[in-house]
């Protein structure tokens, strides 16, 4: 990548109303402009202008339906970037060893874009990492043989997966916890299942995810995680 490229796109993602606008579009969901205006805290004519510039510079893309314009990450990549960043401010933060975080804090279980994070994604990670079905090479995760047959038995389609165009486990630093989550296609479609299940259900207007019952009889009898 080119100097001028580079200092171009830290430009787009670090201004503060365009940093507030990717912010709100980490949670993987599609936001009228109107919605990403009133978020942003801007009018909107300004939250135009700061979404034709996202939009030139490859950050977001646009899907038109009907009359609505519903505005996105352009791809994978852009959200782990934002995520980096994330994790580059909490650094500033000084860490509280063994403090209890609250169920209904963002921290304790969210989505990074399209995959689990918070303290539960960690976990998730860290126990499937455990049970050996997947192993952790550099910053992307090893699918085992092990987890091969698990993952099918699961129900998530392997081998769709794999032909998609981005990484299939990427290894995610998650910017609370500060270890690693899953992402890629893998923990995308991870996610989707839970989701499929009602094991896991988003929340409005937050990147919060609320653990069902059954999530957590789920999440226990498949991962050997207990929520209780």
């Amino acid at each position: 990548m080119e100097e001028t490229a580079f200092i171009h796109t830290v430009f787009l993602l670090c201004e503060p109303s365009r940093a507030k606008i990717v912010w709100n579009l980490l949670d993987g969901r599609a936001y009228t402009a109107s919605e990403l205006a009133l978020a942003a805290d801007l009018s909107t004519t300004a939250v135009s202008n700061h979404l034709a510039k996202l939009l030139q510079g490859n950050i977001i893309k646009v899907a038109i339906q009907g009359r609505h314009r519903y505005y996105t990450f352009a791809n994978s990549e852009v959200a782990y970037a934002v995520e980096s960043l994330a994790n580059l401010a909490n650094q500033k933060q000084p860490l509280k060893i063994n403090k209890e975080i609250s169920k209904e804090d963002v921290k304790y279980c969210r989505t990074c874009y399209d995959h689990l994070a918070g303290k539960v994604g960690v976990l998730l990670t860290d126990k499937m990492v455990a049970l050996e079905l997947l192993t952790l090479q550099g910053n992307h995760f090893i699918l085992t043989e092990k987890g091969t047959t698990f993952f099918n038995d699961f129900g998530l389609p392997l081998a769709e997966l794999k032909k998609q165009k981005r990484q299939f486990a990427k290894a995610c630093l998650d910017w609370s916890e500060r270890k690693y989550h899953i992402s890629g296609s893998l923990g995308a479609s991870l996610l989707n299942k839970m989701l499929a299940r009602d094991w896991l259900r988003k929340t409005k207007n937050s990147r919060r995810v609320v653990i069902t019952s059954l999530g957590k009889k789920g999440l226990k009898d498949s991962f050997g995680i207990d929520l209780f």
